[in-house]
Protein backbone atom coordinates (compact mmCIF):
# COMPACT_ATOMS: atom_id res chain seq x y z
CA UNK A 1 0.00 0.00 0.00
CA UNK A 2 1.44 3.24 -0.73
CA UNK A 3 1.56 6.69 0.99
CA UNK A 4 -1.71 7.92 3.11
CA UNK A 5 -3.07 11.01 1.58
CA UNK A 6 -5.49 13.98 3.38
CA UNK A 7 -4.83 14.77 6.64
CA UNK A 8 -3.56 11.70 7.99
CA UNK A 9 -0.48 11.95 6.11
CA UNK A 10 0.39 14.21 8.82
CA UNK A 11 -0.41 12.05 12.01
CA UNK A 12 1.96 11.91 14.60
CA UNK A 13 2.84 8.66 15.97
CA UNK A 14 5.26 6.90 18.65
CA UNK A 15 5.90 3.62 18.65
CA UNK A 16 7.38 1.47 21.53
CA UNK A 17 9.50 -0.99 21.76
CA UNK A 18 11.74 -3.32 24.42
CA UNK A 19 14.63 -4.64 22.80
CA UNK A 20 14.04 -8.15 24.90
CA UNK A 21 10.66 -9.09 23.66
CA UNK A 22 10.76 -12.40 23.22
CA UNK A 23 7.16 -12.72 21.52
CA UNK A 24 7.70 -9.42 19.02
CA UNK A 25 11.42 -9.20 18.65
CA UNK A 26 12.75 -5.41 18.27
CA UNK A 27 13.96 -6.15 14.46
CA UNK A 28 10.05 -6.50 13.38
CA UNK A 29 8.73 -3.27 15.64
CA UNK A 30 12.33 -1.30 13.44
CA UNK A 31 10.76 -2.92 10.11
CA UNK A 32 6.92 -1.80 11.23
CA UNK A 33 8.37 1.81 11.55
CA UNK A 34 10.02 2.00 8.38
CA UNK A 35 7.37 0.99 6.53
CA UNK A 36 5.42 3.74 8.51
CA UNK A 37 7.55 6.56 7.46
CA UNK A 38 6.96 5.52 4.05
CA UNK A 39 3.67 5.77 4.47
CA UNK A 40 2.93 8.82 6.67
CA UNK A 41 5.49 12.44 6.97
CA UNK A 42 8.38 10.84 8.32
CA UNK A 43 9.50 13.17 10.71
CA UNK A 44 5.96 12.94 12.72
CA UNK A 45 7.07 8.82 13.41
CA UNK A 46 9.21 8.41 16.80
CA UNK A 47 10.36 5.05 17.56
CA UNK A 48 11.32 4.58 20.95
CA UNK A 49 13.16 1.20 22.20
CA UNK A 50 13.71 0.29 26.03
CA UNK A 51 16.85 -1.53 27.18
CA UNK A 52 15.78 -4.46 29.53
CA UNK A 53 11.91 -4.57 28.68
CA UNK A 54 10.48 -7.34 27.23
CA UNK A 55 6.99 -8.12 25.90
CA UNK A 56 5.29 -5.53 28.75
CA UNK A 57 5.35 -2.21 29.41
CA UNK A 58 7.80 -0.17 32.35
CA UNK A 59 7.11 3.44 33.09
CA UNK A 60 9.24 5.02 31.48
CA UNK A 61 7.80 4.22 28.55
CA UNK A 62 4.54 4.99 30.44
CA UNK A 63 5.89 8.50 30.42
CA UNK A 64 6.58 8.50 27.21
CA UNK A 65 3.30 8.30 26.21
CA UNK A 66 2.20 10.60 28.63
CA UNK A 67 4.53 13.51 27.20
CA UNK A 68 3.64 12.27 23.45
CA UNK A 69 -0.03 12.75 24.42
CA UNK A 70 0.38 15.79 26.00
CA UNK A 71 2.20 17.18 22.90
CA UNK A 72 -0.20 16.16 20.84
CA UNK A 73 -3.64 15.88 21.88
CA UNK A 74 -5.87 19.66 22.83
CA UNK A 75 -6.55 19.65 26.84
CA UNK A 76 -9.84 18.42 27.98
CA UNK A 77 -11.60 20.84 29.56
Amino acid sequence: QGPISGVNKDIAVLQCHGDCDPLVPVMFGSLTVEKLKTMINPANVTFKTYSGMMHSSSLEEMMDVKQFIDKHLPPID
